[in-house]
């Protein structure tokens, strides 16, 4: 298997598992948004967020820190399977104790929320048994979709069986946490066959300690922005409030993934490559990354700006009017998040620029965070978004500035510019449609085929005119359908 095959067949692995990670709270989201309400729904998103935080210690770095040493040790399963115990051990030590933490934790717990607590304290133990970043790491990305297409099918039966009314958010709460566990659990069934035993000892963890510190510094920083946005809502606005954030988050979510998917399959194909010397092959991935996402987010942001009015409420109903403007805005993020995760974990983590990364993180979770603080109870959940965007820009912004002697940025601006236009006059092209006095779901239809319709056409022409990356895998597509077309 040639190595471009190879990303491309992982890179359809990660981002059907990224999709599946986010696709059923999508699927589900008109069903639970009418079954709960905002309300119920801000209460179990402040709950899972707190709990979230918890899971974030026990992670720590290990899931940047863990693909990458795994990638680099691949080869030699003797060594491979010391570093898989060895950081495993380390992660199992604090994951338990951190769950007991988290068990004490529930007593404080305002008491109209304790039963979601509980329920989350499924959650919060599922880390003990995540060793996703072990499959990340040997590029084993087929193992994680299987499990995740079964465990999640079983999750939409149940939400669908068992969720009838606002009361029934405590359910809710179970199959989110049970659908954790038994993903984590259920990878285990493999590894005997991947790694051999090797019990780890105090001396082999140690130095396995300050990168993995080093590495969870941007991942509590990032949470600061990601998940505190809704904490900070539930303090100083409404659950209300974090119901329609909570819910805009999730449509963003879906093709995010498709995204950050790209980061997760060419993290461990860098750190390899960079291992043995290859230098300039890197260097083609990370343009040709860049160029792949700046295509894809640009037809994102644009498409979600404009449905939005149309999509909300055809999608979630009667009572989410504000979640219109909130995925407008949020969408914009969408282009510096693709920007930054190519820039990261194709260049800053694999070669091990952890404090540039690190920095880049810290400066964009303060600037969030003074925003919030200052924002959130004038503008409620208007202030929470103001402050995402400043952040995902920020961190773009320094990830860009601190390698551009090292990388050709401005050849990358150059090839990414015309996506952003395509998706410029796509906007213009679904918003003119919008126009057209249908039923809602007929004109969302209209909308969305419209402009994929749009992007597509401007995307062929410009793959006769260049020579991206892009340019050339849509005229690759284009001689295989036409060499089937002529064979029929």
């Amino acid at each position: 298997m040639s190595g471009e095959t190879s990303v491309k067949k992982n890179y359809i692995y990660n981002a059907a598992y990224q999709l599946l990670l986010v696709v059923v709270p999508l699927l589900t989201a008109p069903y639970i948004s009418r079954k709960l309400g905002p309300d119920m729904i801000g209460q179990q998103s402040y709950v899972y967020s707190i709990a979230t935080y918890f899971m974030l210690f026990i992670m720590l770095g290990v899931n940047n820190y863990g693909n990458r040493s795994i990638a680099r040790t691949r080869d030699d399963k003797r060594e491979m399977s010391k570093v898989f115990w060895t950081i495993y051990g380390f992660q199992f030590l604090r994951a338990t104790i951190i769950f007991v933490l988290y068990c004490l934790s529930i007593l404080i717990f305002d008491p109209k929320y304790t039963l979601l607590a509980i329920v989350n304290a499924i959650y919060v133990f599922s880390g003990i048994l995540d060793i996703n970043w072990f499959f990340f790491g040997i590029e084993k990305f087929k193992i994680t979709v299987t499990r995740n297409i079964i465990i999640k099918i079983a999750s939409v039966i149940c939400i669908f069986t068992f969720i009838k009314s606002p009361d029934d958010i405590w359910k809710y709460s179970l199959i989110v946490a049970m659908v954790a566990l038994v993903s984590n659990g259920y990878l285990w069934l493999y590894i005997r066959r991947l790694v051999d035993w090797y019990k780890p000892k105090l001396k082999d963890i140690k130095p396995h300690v300050r990168p993995e510190l080093i590495l969870f510094i941007p991942v509590i920083a990032v949470s600061l922005y990601k998940v505190m946005d809704r904490i900070m809502l539930g303090m100083f606005s409404t659950t209300t409030e974090v119901g329609y954030y909570t819910q805009s988050e999730s449509v963003i979510n879906l093709p995010m993934s498709l995204i950050t998917a790209l980061g997760t399959v060419m993290l461990p194909r860098i750190s390899n490559l960079l291992s043995k010397g290859n230098v300039k092959e890197t260097h083609q991935y990370i343009e040709s990354s860049i160029s792949f996402a700046v295509m894809l987010s640009s037809a994102m942001m644009f498409g979600l700006m404009a449905i939005a009015p149309t999509f909300v409420p055809v999608f979630f109903g009667k009572g989410y009017t504000p979640c219109i403007g909130l995925i407008s805005g949020l969408s914009v993020t969408m282009l510096f998040i693709s920007w930054a995760n190519v820039i990261r974990t194709q260049y800053l983590i694999p070669n091990s620029q952890d404090k540039s990364f690190v920095l880049s993180i810290i400066i964009g979770a303060v600037t969030n965070l003074i925003i919030n603080y200052l924002l959130i109870p004038k503008l409620q959940s208007r202030g929470a978004l103001i402050g995402t965007i400043c952040a995902e820009f920020t961190v773009c912004m320094l990830q860009t500035i601190w390698v551009r002697n090292e990388l050709p940025i401005r050849r990358y601006i150059k090839i990414s510019y015309p996506f952003i236009i395509f998706g410029i006059l796509m906007f213009i092209v679904v918003r003119a449609v919008s126009l057209i006095p249908v039923q809602p779901l007929l004109l969302l239809a209209l909308e969305i085929i419209s402009g994929v319709a749009v992007y597509a056409i401007l995307l062929l022409a410009y793959s006769s005119k260049s020579n991206t990356f892009v340019a050339r895998t849509i005229a690759q597509f284009k001689i295989r359908l036409l060499g089937r077309i002529n064979k029929q």
